[in-house]
């Protein structure tokens, strides 16, 4: 059972904040196969306070969603401040604060991963943000600017002392962006060093992963991200399943979510690029994939997943 704060949850495995990914469909497909808690994608703090309709659409829930957490990013106290009350104000469990994005057009700013490179300016945001959030304030960080700087014990240990309820590792430098290895050893590093719950991230593809991340590095839970992208069973502690159908029926399931709570302009493009990570690995994928990409509407969309439901079963 995972704990941060008075909050408790229902599992230690929880989803990641993925731009372009973890929108409201997504957590709540997530969250339906036994996520803990999930992550809102980023939010500019000055998109939020400016309230941009862009920024502001981040931010949508729904009341069938479970404990969400809003993920704020940015390296202005003053500005990451009022963001957390606008961002309190929709209701979630927690506030995270993104302090280990390597994305360029985030760490230019001064934001992101950089922060880890300034952190006396880290903790100020987080001593802002928790001063007036009035919620559990969580920081998702890195193990540091590059091997040769792997702060990521002492950066968590400021984020307590500033008042932080966990932290959330992601066992990669700012350097390594999302290639190479994760090493495990920093989060358990963290872990001995802090007396707040320890979430480790990083290249958790299967359920198995999971277990071995806790077990080796003695962490409290375990953020998922990349391995839960067309594979929310992930969740339930289940390898993907085998079978198409159950695969495409998990695919109709979100493509419903998605009609239900995107905006119609986003629908198409979007819909294609979350479905064709359900269908690798299987005979044939690369020929539906391709099928796949060459729709030009929802309606084609939906036959072409109920066909490859028709399809196992009529062979059966």
């Amino acid at each position: 059972m995972l704990r941060i704060a008075d909050l408790e949850f229902s599992s230690p495995l929880v989803l990641a904040p993925l731009a372009g990914y973890s929108d409201l469909p997504f957590r709540l497909l997530c969250q339906r196969c036994g996520a803990g808690f999930v992550v809102t994608e980023m939010v500019s703090c000055h998109g939020l306070v400016y309230r941009q309709a862009n920024t502001l659409r981040l931010l949508d829930s729904d009341a069938d969603e479970g404990p969400l957490a809003i993920q704020l990013f940015g390296a202005d106290p003053v500005a990451m401040g009022e963001a957390a009350v606008l961002a309190a104000e929709r209701r979630p469990a927690m506030i995270d604060i993104n302090m280990g994005c390597p994305v360029r057009k985030v760490t230019r700013r001064g934001a992101g991963a950089a922060l880890m490179t300034t952190p006396q300016l880290a903790a100020e945001i987080i001593s802002a943000v928790v001063a007036r959030a009035a919620l559990p304030v969580t920081v998702k960080m890195r193990s540091g600017r590059d091997q040769g700087s792997i702060t990521a014990p002492e950066f968590a240990a400021m984020a307590e002392s500033c008042g932080a309820a966990a932290v959330i590792v992601h066992a990669r430098t700012w350097g390594q962006g999302f290639s190479g290895q994760i090493d495990p050893e920093v989060i358990a590093a963290v872990k001995r060093r802090v007396t707040i719950p320890v979430i480790g991230n990083g290249d958790v593809l299967c359920p198995e992963d999971a277990r071995k991340m806790m077990a080796d590095t003695g962490c409290d839970g375990v953020m998922i991200g990349r391995g839960a992208l067309g594979n929310p069973w992930i969740f339930a502690g289940q390898a993907k399943p085998q079978s198409l159908t159950e695969i495409a029926t998990m695919a109709a399931d979100h493509l419903a979510l998605i009609e239900r709570f995107l905006p119609a302009e986003r629908l198409v493009g979007h819909v294609k690029g979350q479905l064709a990570r359900y269908f690798k690995g299987f005979s044939g994928s690369a020929q539906f994939r391709a099928e796949l990409m060459a729709t030009a509407n929802l309606d084609q969309l939906r036959q072409l997943v109920a066909n490859a439901i028709d399809s196992e079963q009529t062979s059966s």
